[in-house]
């Protein structure tokens, strides 16, 4: 079986609107998951903002990206603990 090269993974290109600006997101993603993505980010930036309105846009853009990640990493660490405990129940079948 070869390898699949970059250049032949088919990139989409979506524009979104996050907290009031355009961008043109281009990934490998459907349209639907990049739209997805961009409204709970512009969500969250929305939800930081309006708990700290004297925020500037670069500060409230960081404290998404922080929560973001946090959030990713409790996930991770759930998902490896679960994995663990199916693992251990398979070994005493």
């Amino acid at each position: 079986m070869g390898a699949i090269a970059l250049s032949d993974i088919k990139k989409n290109r979506t524009t979104v609107e996050i907290y009031g600006r355009q961008y043109v997101i281009v990934g490998s993603e459907s349209p639907t998951q990049i739209k997805l993505v961009a409204a709970m980010v512009d969500e969250k930036m929305r939800e930081i903002s309006a708990n700290n309105p004297f925020l500037d846009v670069s500060k409230v853009a960081v404290l998404t990206a922080v929560n973001a990640v946090n959030d990713y990493l409790k996930l991770k660490e759930r998902l490896e603990r679960l994995e663990k405990e199916l693992n251990e129940l398979k070994e005493k079948d």
